[in-house]
C-alpha cells in the first residue's frame, strides 16, 4: 500500500479519532445536515519518543502524503516535544504530533512504557498508515492506572495507541453561524455538554470502552475543540502550549 494523499490521510486521521471520540461525528453529521462543510484548523496526533513510532517516524509518513515540516515545539512540565506538518492545500488541517520523553518519568513509569515499546513489531515505524495506526500493544488496566497520575499523555497512548487524539473545528469556516456563541447554544440544544474556554470551546469527553489485557473498562474519549479564529500562522493544541523551542 502506498503512502495516503492528503485527503486520504486527513480522512483517515479523522477516521481514527472518531473511533475514540464518536460525539465528534455526532456533531459532524449535524453540521453537514445543516448544510455546513466542515472545515478543521488542526489535528493532534499523541505518541511515545521512541524509534518506530516517535515523531520522527509519524513525521516521514506524513512528509510522503505531502505535508511540510514546520515549527517544533517543547513542554517541559508536561515532558512533550512537539511539531506540526502543515500541507500547501489551505483545507488540509495542520498535524501537530506530540511525543512524550520517557527519560523525564518515573522508574516506574519508564518500566511500563518499554515494556510496551518492546511488543512493537520490527519495521512497525515504516507503516504507511503510522499516524494513525493504534495499539501495537497490550496494556493491562493496571498500567493504565499506574501511568494517569504522573501522565495523561502517557497514559492515554498507552490505551489507545497512535492517533488522532484531538482534532479543532474552524468556527470561522461555518456559514450558517455567527460565532462562537451561536455554535454552542446550537450543541447544547442537542445535548452536548460544552466548556468554554475564550476564543474557544471544548466538548466534554465521554467515556468510552476500551479493551485491555485483563478487563475491559471505561475510560475518557479523546477531545474535539471549537476554534472561533483560524490565523495564518499555525498554533500549537492550546492545552499543551508552553514554550517554543528554538
Amino acid at each position: 500500500m502506498g503512502a495516503a494523499s492528503r485527503p486520504e490521510l486527513a480522512d483517515q486521521l479523522w477516521h481514527s479519532f472518531v473511533g475514540t471520540t464518536p460525539h465528534a461525528a455526532r456533531i459532524r453529521e449535524l453540521l453537514v445536515a445543516r448544510g455546513e462543510l466542515v472545515h478543521h484548523d488542526h489535528v493532534a496526533v499523541r505518541t511515545l519518543a521512541a524509534p518506530e513510532i516517535g515523531m520522527d517516524a509519524i513525521g516521514r509518513r506524513l512528509e510522503a502524503g505531502g505535508f511540510r515540516p514546520r515549527e517544533r515545539y517543547r513542554f517541559e512540565e508536561a515532558h512533550l516535544g512537539a511539531r506540526y506538518w502543515q500541507h500547501d492545500d489551505p483545507n488540509a488541517p495542520k498535524v501537530f504530533v506530540v511525543e512524550l520523553d520517557l527519560a523525564a518519568l518515573s522508574a516506574g513509569a519508564q518500566a511500563i512504557l518499554e515494556r510496551l515499546i518492546a511488543q512493537v513489531p520490527e519495521g512497525f515505524g515504516a507503516r504507511p498508515d503510522l499516524p494513525w495506526a493504534g495499539r501495537p500493544w497490550t496494556p493491562t488496566y493496571a498500567d493504565y492506572q499506574a501511568l494517569l497520575p504522573e501522565s495523561e499523555h502517557a497514559a492515554r497512548v498507552a490505551a489507545l495507541g497512535i492517533g488522532a487524539d484531538r482534532f479543532a473545528l474552524d468556527v470561522g469556516a461555518l456559514i450558517t453561524f455567527p460565532d462562537l456563541d451561536a455554535l454552542v447554544a446550537f450543541l447544547v440544544e442537542h445535548a452536548f455538554r460544552v466548556d468554554v474556554r475564550g476564543e474557544r470551546a471544548v466538548i466534554r469527553p465521554e467515556p468510552i470502552q476500551v479493551r485491555f489485557a485483563d478487563t475491559t473498562a471505561r475510560i475518557p474519549s479523546g477531545s474535539y475543540e471549537l476554534a472561533a479564529r483560524l490565523t495564518p500562522r499555525a498554533r500549537p493544541p492550546r492545552d499543551y502550549a508552553v514554550s517554543v523551542a528554538k
